[in-house]
């Protein structure tokens, strides 16, 4: 079945599939995809979530995660994403866009227009950076809760999700806020760049509840597995740029050799084939909803 025929309306919104898979004993797994092919790809590897990175979002447009990008710019990628996938998304809304009601109108975007299932916002004043890294300036937690609380008032299935920015400078500070931010309404907590197993723990033992875990590369987290992290108490676990930065060495390795050869002949074998392509999105589904359109027979040579 394709996105073009008009089947009916899955009557269960995203965000409460979301809560269904939460309520599974199993912690949840969600990489990041920066497109609708790499959650095309996410999915077929059996994924039942997909996490949609700022940071991961802003790289593949060729920018920095400042908070540069806008709303309607996420909200056209996190839209493409699901109608290809159909997978509950949970999205970085980064600072909200702005003050109280632009966190209730990203809200809104992202739930009615785009699918997405759940959201986090962040604590940080503009710009805004990467929570693994040095000299971030965050907002009073006042000002933070009273998104959340806006965030709640405006969605209708769709999980909020507080992030917390203070961690990385102060463990207490980041208890107080995860505090602060549950009372303010939030379904999920996510406290950024915890530095250790001691700290998660700690983290998880005083604030409680539902808890979101970041695993990226080169942060201030050590390398931790899903199940690692579920022990701790942890019922979401993220990569969010984990694809993206394979799908980049990849490239660079693809482009170095054609510069080099004038040939990708030698990258063969580590393409994915015009065959696997075809198959992945549907390409024969798409053909065979026109009957003016011949169906495709793909080349004998160079699949």
């Amino acid at each position: 079945m394709t996105w073009l025929e008009g089947t009916e309306t899955d009557p269960i919104l995203p965000g409460q599939r979301l809560i269904t898979l939460l309520n599974r004993p199993q912690i949840l797994a969600a990489p990041g995809a920066v497109n609708a092919l790499a959650g095309l790809l996410a999915k077929r590897a059996g994924f039942e979530a997909l996490y949609i990175s700022g940071g991961g979002l802003t790289a593949s447009m060729g920018l920095p995660d400042l908070g540069i990008i806008g709303l309607d710019e996420l909200c056209a990628n996190v839209r493409s994403i699901h109608r290809a996938t159909g997978l509950p998304l949970i999205v970085d809304a980064d600072t909200g866009y702005g003050g109280v009601l632009n966190a209730m109108r990203t809200v809104r975007e992202l739930e009615e227009a785009a699918g997405a299932a759940a959201i986090h916002i962040e604590d940080q004043q503009l710009p805004k950076k990467c929570g693994h890294l040095n000299d971030k300036r965050l907002v009073p937690a006042e000002d933070a809760a009273a998104k959340i609380a806006a965030a709640v008032r405006a969605r209708s299935r769709m999980q909020i999700i507080a992030r917390t920015d203070a961690a990385a400078e102060s463990l207490d500070e980041a208890i107080r806020r995860g505090r602060i931010y549950r009372a303010a309404g939030a379904d999920i907590v996510f406290p950024d760049a915890l530095r250790s197993a001691d700290e998660f723990r700690t983290f998880a033992a005083e604030v409680g509840g539902t808890l979101m875990a970041n695993m990226t590369e080169w942060g201030r987290t050590p390398y931790f597995s899903a199940n690692e992290f579920q022990a701790m108490g942890y019922r979401i676990v993220i990569w969010p740029v984990s694809a993206l930065r394979v799908a980049a060495k990849a490239m660079d390795a693809l482009y170095t050799h054609l510069r080099r050869h004038g040939t990708p002949e030698g990258m063969l074998d580590a393409m994915q084939t015009r065959a696997e392509l075809y198959e992945l999105i549907g390409y024969g589904d798409y053909e065979a909803l026109d009957t003016a359109v011949a169906r495709s027979l793909l080349p004998e040579i160079g699949r």
